[in-house]
């Protein structure tokens, strides 16, 4: 259920879905040490630091699989800026 929630919100958008994250759950917490780091995620790089958010696991970090999921993440915030700048000229 809680992964539906989560696809649900993302399809909103990135920033939405982490805002609603960080205040309902103590995932960005638990990710990150203190609140600057996720904030500057959540101005700039929404879709990665949702991704991080999600991949990381309290004791091992981000691995593996994770690493993919922050890609992703990274790929989605670059396309989306760029897209931007490609439709306005």
């Amino acid at each position: 259920m809680g992964c539906c929630i989560f696809a649900a919100m993302a399809a909103i958008g990135p920033r939405v879905a982490l805002v609603i994250t960080w205040l309902f759950t103590h995932l960005v917490d638990r990710a990150f040490n203190g609140v600057l780091l996720p904030l500057l995620g959540l101005i700039l790089l929404p879709w990665t630091t949702l991704g991080y958010v999600f991949a990381y696991a309290p004791v091992v970090g981000v691995g593996g699989i994770g690493w993919i999921v922050v890609l992703c993440g990274l790929l989605l915030d670059l396309s989306s800026y760029g897209g931007g700048a490609r439709a306005r000229r």
